[in-house]
């Protein structure tokens, strides 16, 4: 045989060899994912057990539990809830607790030192210590059975991929775990951190002037201008940047914003109550929330869990509905503490008597680094709450900034107040359950079938010495950072069974005798809403309440343009700068996919606020604002004002005007887009410019991002349209950051045929059928039913779980 032939048999053998090789490889890795699946057929021994219970699936992966009594119900759910989302538990309870950085390595020890700092880990651990001494009451029970099937799953049956790629120990999961989530939580709803050091600084370095377009008038001559100096500026900016950067890095969702309203029978066309909501959380795979319907005897919710926790945070049965909206209140102050020259353990604090010099407390704490020595921590706490510049390594400012914080500081009762609202069919029970929310503040919107319709804003709301403004940073010595007590939750705004027939929360500013400080939602989305459920010639139904929360539009954007359009078309050079001002002025302000008005409003609105701010208060403090809420209601003030400071460009001889920049910030606007979308102006579509992905954890590290996310998909909708597909404020392309976690329709009338929709899927577990199959039908504004009555459950079984007793080891 010829050289050449025996070289090509050669090849010819290691080519088959290596296609053989890889394909075992895929066949091994198939396998291996298959087995990682959850079992949803078949008999499973759980201990603990009672009696079996039964677990029947639908076609989108719910699980239907039926036990026999609560505790096995609870147990079930904690066994199956894992099955589907350990990792996302994993995750929540290390970000809660500050120990990312055990799994993540270093990158991950700013993460981690915020929330040591922030002292959720070591509140929830002296919660637990005091209120789980016994197992007292049905919430206590209900939540030690739910870890205990949590804990049994993941004591019996594989780690998840996740778990054996980052090398993940097994730990039991425990009550403090759950109390942490829950701090968690309650601080992805405080936008005060990034919002009142940016106020703050420009108050006390720009000037009242400037501050005029956030509407802060309270205190304008500023009380901290001799007391901060820069180091501590540099310190707060970088911890308005880490509060954010934080959560980002970790790959876990923030809570933003939501909405629900209940319509009473007057106005519905079932002549029942309708209950309509859709919180808007940050997408993310898997979603956070897990659908469950629960079943036990005296005992029936379908309901929205989140991790770690065996009750609905969102629920429906055949008597009562209720869906969750955020309050928005400011439980949240920044104090700057005075040091006492001779010693700078202490700080002065404001007594009746005068005032004295009161001691730091501190602690030490220990954070575990993968790949790198362990790092040891000094946190210290002052009268006012823990001080969080020792969240920064190396910080470089003089002065010690405590952190007030409402949920550290309250009593919070929430698992009882959710254990008694899953079970609340009346007023009174709804109202009584929820006046034990202190933190984080929530709307709560409910109806029953009786035809009650009710809202209750639900936070323990601290009274504040007369004239102090809260969104700024306090004076810790003055006696403005002490709380006078608390208000009665009956002072709290609510209302029941209201003239107009209908509730609506939407994040705004609540009507309230007394204003209730907060960092409130633009009232656009609200009034959008607002505008057609106070029509008295529309029914509602299902059919056009779907329409309604798939809305995309709102009156934002003409508030923002009105000013803005003369000095627009005065600044037009081409035709095809008038055709695509012309089109600007004609839009409605609709975020429709096909449109390219939004795609030049939003980066034209991007440029001109960054014209006009960034030069005053630098690019970091630009880049916090334009995380916040504050400067979404700046901004139409500032539009309006051609007078403002703020149109001056600081480093130039001349005093630029307001229309000068409008006409940069046109041109800088036609380039980016030019650069972004292409050159063809016809192609800049807000469906291609404006999407969704659903970002893994893992996500996050390439090129693992095109394994685990889902997506992306074309987003119709925009901020605070009422289908709140939200990006932030910045330049093409937009990444969609949050949006409706679920949208839920429940009419009273035909509670059995409620609908829903999971942005991805109800299960965690890479290469599960349900890992992502809901995402499209999500991104299409489509809805499935949530089946509840027994022939649908039974119609829509694809599979039983069978949990039998087994015997105590």
């Amino acid at each position: 045989m010829s050289k050449p032939s025996k070289v090509k048999k050669w090849a010819l053998r290691s080519g088959v060899v290596l296609l053989v090789s890889a394909g075992v490889l895929a066949a091994a890795v198939t396998w291996h994912l298959r087995s990682l699946r959850p079992l949803r057929s078949g008999d499973l021994p759980l201990q603990g057990l009672q009696a079996a219970v039964s677990v029947r699936y639908d076609e989108w992966g719910v699980p239907h539990i039926e036990a026999q009594n609560e505790a096995d119900l609870y147990r079930a759910l904690g066994y199956v809830h894992a099955q589907d989302r350990l990792f996302q538990m994993e995750m929540l309870r290390r970000l809660s607790r500050g120990e990312l950085a055990a799994i993540l390595g270093p990158k991950l020890v700013e993460t981690d030192r915020l929330f040591r700092t922030l002292g959720i880990r070591a509140h929830a651990d002296a919660y637990v210590a005091r209120e789980f001494a016994a197992a007292d009451t049905p919430a206590k029970q209900a939540l030690l059975a739910y870890l205990d099937g949590v804990n049994q799953y993941q004591a019996t049956r594989p780690a998840p991929l996740e778990f054996e790629i980052l090398g993940i120990p097994k730990r039991p999961f425990t009550p403090a775990d759950t109390v942490s989530i829950g701090g968690y939580l309650a601080y992805s709803f405080a936008a005060g951190f990034r919002t009142e050091p940016a106020l703050t600084q420009i108050r006390d370095q720009l000037g009242p002037t400037y501050l005029k377009i956030f509407d802060e008038a309270w205190r304008p001559d500023g009380v901290l201008r001799q007391n901060l100096r820069p180091g501590d500026w540099q310190d707060l900016g970088r911890l308005a940047q880490l509060s954010h950067s934080a959560l980002e890095l970790a790959g876990q969702p923030l809570f933003e914003g939501s909405n629900a309203w209940a319509v009473s029978g007057a106005r519905t066309a079932s002549g029942k109550p309708l209950l309509a909501g859709d919180p808007h959380i940050q997408f993310a795979t898997p979603a956070v929330w897990y659908e469950a319907h629960l079943k036990a005897p005296g005992f029936e919710l379908y309901g929205h869990h989140q991790a770690l926790n065996p009750l609905a945070l969102l629920g429906h049965n055949q008597q009562f509905a209720w869906s969750l909206t955020m309050f928005q209140n400011d439980d949240v102050d920044l104090v700057a503490e005075k040091l006492n020259p001779a010693n700078p353990n202490e700080v002065w604090r404001k007594t009746a008597s005068g005032g004295e010099w009161v001691a730091l407390q501190s602690r030490e704490e220990t954070i575990e680094v993968k790949g790198a020595a362990q790092l040891s921590l000094k946190l210290r706490r002052s009268p006012h709450g823990p001080i969080i510049n020792d969240a920064l390594a190396g910080a470089v400012g003089e002065t010690p900034i405590a952190l007030w914080w409402g949920f550290l500081e309250t009593e919070n009762p929430v698992l009882e107040a959710f254990y008694a609202l899953n079970r609340a069919d009346t007023l009174s029970s709804a109202r009584k359950a929820v006046s034990q929310i202190h933190a984080p503040g929530l709307n709560v919107v409910w109806a029953n079938a009786a035809g009650d319709i009710g809202w209750w804003a639900a936070a323990k709301l601290p009274i504040r010495p007369k004239g102090v403004n809260p969104n700024l940073i306090l004076d810790g010595a003055s006696g403005e950072a002490e709380k006078l007590g608390w208000l009665p939750f009956e002072k709290n705004p609510q209302e029941e069974n209201p003239a107009r027939g209908y509730i609506l929360s939407a994040n705004h500013q609540p009507a309230a005798a007394e204003p209730v400080p907060g960092y409130y939602n633009l009232w656009d989305r609200a009034e959008r809403l607002d505008s057609l459920l106070r029509d008295p010639s529309i029914k509602w139904a299902p059919a056009n309440t779907r329409a309604l929360q798939l809305d995309v539009q709102n009156g934002y954007s003409a508030r923002v343009l009105k000013p803005l359009l003369p000095l627009l078309q005065a600044a037009a050079k081409s035709e095809e700068d008038r055709t695509l001002i012309a089109e600007l002025a004609a839009w409605s302000g609709a975020y429709s996919s096909e449109a390219r008005a939004p795609v030049l409003f939003q980066q034209f609105l991007f440029e001109l606020t960054r014209l006009a701010l960034q030069d005053e208060v630098g690019e970091k403090t630009f880049n916090n604002l334009r995380l916040t809420r504050a400067l979404d209601h700046a901004l139409p003030r500032l539009m309006a004002d051609p007078s403002s400071p703020w149109w001056d460009k600081r480093g130039t001889p001349e005093v630029e005007t307001q229309a000068q920049l409008v006409a940069e910030a046109w041109g800088l606007t036609l380039a980016h887009l030019r650069t972004a979308l292409g050159s063809d102006s016809k192609q800049w579509r807000w469906g291609f410019a404006h999407t969704v992905t659903h970002g893994h954890p893992l996500g996050l590290q390439k090129p693992l991002d095109k394994i685990f996310n889902v997506g992306p998909f074309a987003a119709p909708g925009s901020h605070e349209t009422p289908n709140n597909m939200a990006a932030r404020i910045g330049p093409a392309p937009w990444a969609v950051v949050y949006g409706p976690s679920t949208r839920r329709i429940i009419d009273l009338a035909a509670p059995a045929k409620g609908l829903g929709i999971n942005p991805v899927g109800q299960s965690g577990v890479y290469g599960d059928p349900h890992y992502a199959d809901q995402a499209l039908m999500h991104a299409a504004g489509q809805y499935r039913q949530q089946y509840l009555a027994a022939e649908d459950v039974q119609a829509h079984t694809r599979s039983t779980l069978t949990l039998k007793p087994a015997a105590a080891k």
